[in-house]
């Protein structure tokens, strides 16, 4: 479905030069309107994805018509058009809600680019709302989220080994949701009204994490007064899930491996082993294989556990799903927190895509309740969680050090400006304007400096 201006002008000419001009570069169906009333009444009949309105014009004049469009369309992007001598008025435009606006006379070039940014917002609050009501439909499965077909392959699996009793090995990097899918594998199992036992094997020393797992008699060791149950008792009939298994010691390991051969183990301090009926699974943000190599980690004991793998993506390889995430842990926290539910702005959505995040959805979560606490209004912006846009510095070029300095300096400029640009259009794939936009840039500059250093936009559209 194609994207849908209105441009509302009480000069007819100017509203014809407006069509004729921007059909053609924006590639969206346009529509005039002569008058504020005229405008209000075909939002009322048709969706409209952006509006560009005169703010001088008889009768409703632009901020009237403005009030009136935020008032029942409030995520409508508005961008108002003034004469040069009336920027107070834009301003107060842009106070009243307005996305942005240009002053006349402008450049063509400028004002395509404007309605390009305006579009471009109107999209991510379509994507926006779009991304509200699928956090309500199917795409959180056992309180894990995604669309992608990363996540997809990964439900798919998890519903698969649900159906088994055999070991489960769940790897990834930290923050990726091991532990919930550990917990989905047993919610969806037959044991899932048994016992679930969680432990996280780094946070234990390893002399207390023997005894925890695999209790001990009274008299084992000082202090021992009375019999304790392990924890594998406690998950009798259920689950255990051994979060972090790459952090055990082989020592551990040993009596890991016996568990899963024997079902069976013996406390401290006893000589009769102990019989259970445990499933087992665990997790490691660690490479098993190269730990086998290095000698820390048993091969015997980590094909025993490798019986049926899952592999969580990290969330740089599936950025499709940030902003539903994003949005699904909003959602939750704003009911956690017994707080009104806040809405992520377009700019914070396009910040967090550009976002390496190292953590993955742990640190997703905890800028999203970052933003939860101290953003002032409804919207969360960048600014309320410390993300700003910044861009990584260019090395400089080889061999610069024994040129002369305006030589060097030359030769320096054309590598950063290769190298910046270059990153521009490479992932613009050879947009011009939008490169334009990520730098900062009027399109007419950006062309500017492209032809100052031989920078060829064809090279970056394959």
């Amino acid at each position: 479905m194609k994207e849908r201006l209105l441009i509302v002008d009480d000069e007819p000419d100017m509203l014809q030069l407006l069509k004729r001009s921007l059909a053609p570069e924006l590639g969206c169906e346009l529509q005039t309107a002569p008058s504020g009333e005229a405008a209000l009444r075909l939002l009322a009949a048709e969706r409209t994805d952006l509006v560009l309105a005169d703010i001088k014009m008889p009768g409703m004049d632009g901020l009237e018509l403005l009030d009136l469009i935020k008032r029942q369309y409030p995520d409508l992007t508005v961008l108002m058009m003034t004469a040069y001598g009336h920027i107070e008025m834009a301003v107060e435009a842009m106070k009243r809600g307005a996305y942005d606006f240009i002053t006349k006379p402008f450049e063509h070039d400028a004002l395509v680019l404007r309605l390009e940014k305006a579009l471009e917002r109107s999209r991510l609050m379509r994507e926006n709302q779009r991304l509200l009501e699928v956090c309500q439909s199917t795409h959180s499965f056992q309180n894990l989220v995604g669309e992608s077909p990363a996540m997809q392959r990964v439900f798919e699996t998890i519903q698969m080994v649900a159906k088994t009793d055999l070991t489960v090995l769940i790897t990834g990097e930290s923050g990726t949701g091991k532990d919930l899918t550990a917990r989905a594998v047993h919610t969806l199992s037959e044991r899932r009204k048994r016992p679930f036992i969680a432990v996280n094997c780094p946070t234990v020393p390893e002399n207390i994490l023997e005894s925890e797992l695999f209790g001990y008699k009274k008299g084992a060791f000082t202090n021992a007064t009375q019999d304790k149950r392990g924890l594998f008792q406690e998950a009798h009939t259920g689950t255990i899930f051994l979060d972090e298994i790459g952090d055990v010691s082989p020592t551990i390991q040993t009596k890991l491996l016996r568990v899963l051969q024997e079902k069976e183990f013996k406390p401290l301090g006893d000589a009769r082993p102990v019989q259970v009926d445990v499933r087992i699974l665990a997790s490691t943000n660690q490479n098993l294989r190269e730990k086998i190599r290095q000698g820390s980690f048993r091969e015997d004991f980590f094909y025993r556990l490798n019986v049926l793998p899952i592999e969580l993506p990290p969330l740089r390889e599936r950025r499709e799903d940030i902003a539903l995430i994003a949005h699904h842990l909003l959602e939750k926290h704003c009911s956690d927190q017994n707080k009104p539910l806040k809405r992520l702005s377009p700019e914070l959505l396009e910040a967090f895509r550009r976002h390496p995040w190292e953590g993955n959805v742990r640190e997703l979560e905890n800028l999203v309740l970052q933003g939860l606490l101290f953003a002032a209004g409804e919207v969360i912006a960048p600014r309320d969680v410390g993300l700003t846009a910044t861009q990584q510095p260019a090395p400089l070029p080889p061999d610069t050090r024994d040129l002369p300095y305006k030589e060097a300096k030359e030769q320096t400029l054309r590598h950063f400006n290769h190298s910046y640009i270059g990153y521009a259009l490479t992932t613009c794939r050879g947009n011009v304007t939008q490169a334009a936009r990520m730098c900062g840039l009027e399109r007419q500059a950006l062309q500017q400096i492209m032809r100052r250093y031989e920078v060829k936009a064809d090279d970056y559209r394959s």
